[in-house]
């Protein structure tokens, strides 16, 4: 695993240890990236089930200016300050051990929005539409931001959650991800 693009790319990273994370692979976040960016200017992210931190990590690599990552799982937040820390971005990270919905709770009291919120939660776990939900009933995401979820190649997450619209969707193997965004009435997007 490595920083693919932007200010650190080429820096190693570690993964979790242990069998309870699965990282993101290099292709996959390669397409996520270039769906959605595939460079930043400014902006807050989130980073709701970091494992290692490689996502949040690649999005400040390319410019955003602060990501707050969460996990729940201790051995992926001490991972994720280690590669914080490996890429030089330590004062640009917030890093929390919680789970995503107490997380969230915690985000809406702090009246916070983002431009990029990542959701890659465990493939058996199935709280994306929940998490998806309770992201646009708070206004948690910018207008011109993203969801980009990564989930089971199984999983169909439907096309509109609340005023969010599944803009695109890929698969890569097991893997699929889905972009989520608000999409301006007449638009042809």
């Amino acid at each position: 695993m490595r920083v693919i693009s932007g200010k650190c790319k080429g820096k190693s990273l570690q993964a979790v240890p242990g069998m309870t994370t699965r990282p993101t692979t290099d292709k996959v976040k390669e397409a996520m990236f270039n769906m959605i960016g595939p460079y930043f200017s400014g902006g807050l992210g989130l980073d709701l089930f970091g494992g290692s931190g490689g996502l949040g990590i690649e999005a400040l690599s390319r410019g955003l200016d602060r990501v707050i990552f969460v996990d729940h799982d201790a051995k992926a937040v001490q991972t994720i300050k280690k590669n914080v820390a490996a890429c030089r971005l330590t004062d640009q990270a917030e890093i929390y051990r919680n789970d995503a919905e107490r997380a969230l709770k915690a985000i809406i009291k702090r009246g916070l929005t983002f431009r990029l919120i990542f959701l890659d939660p465990p493939y058996k776990n199935k709280q994306l539409e929940a998490l998806i939900a309770i992201i646009d009933a708070h206004q948690l995401l910018q207008k011109d931001g993203f969801i980009v979820a990564e989930h089971g190649a199984e999983v169909e997450l439907p096309k509109q959650i609340g005023r969010l619209t599944k803009v695109k969707d890929e698969t890569y193997g097991i893997t699929a991800v889905s972009i989520f965004a608000y999409v301006e009435e007449g638009s042809n997007s």
